[in-house]
């Protein structure tokens, strides 16, 4: 387990997709396979290295074409 406290989900969003005004409360993220956040909003996928989420735009955008069910458990080292 990634030792991700799941309450951040109420804080964090996808750096992308708060970029889109036109939609209420953009960028929600899921918790997926208690390593990953998912952005349905944008498709980003950012890995959670040791109980930290890495919400860069360009780690997100790394794994975006990956499927949730091909997404690496853990994620790979930086």
């Amino acid at each position: 387990m990634a030792n991700f406290d799941p309450s951040w989900l109420d804080m964090l969003r996808c750096p992308v997709a708060v970029q889109d005004k036109s939609k209420e409360d953009p960028g929600r993220l899921e918790l997926v396979r208690d390593y990953w956040l998912v952005s349905a909003d944008s498709g980003y996928k950012y890995p959670i290295r040791d109980g930290i989420p890495v919400m860069l735009i360009d780690e997100g955008a790394k794994w975006k074409d990956t499927p949730v069910d091909a997404l690496p458990v853990p994620p790979p080292g930086k």
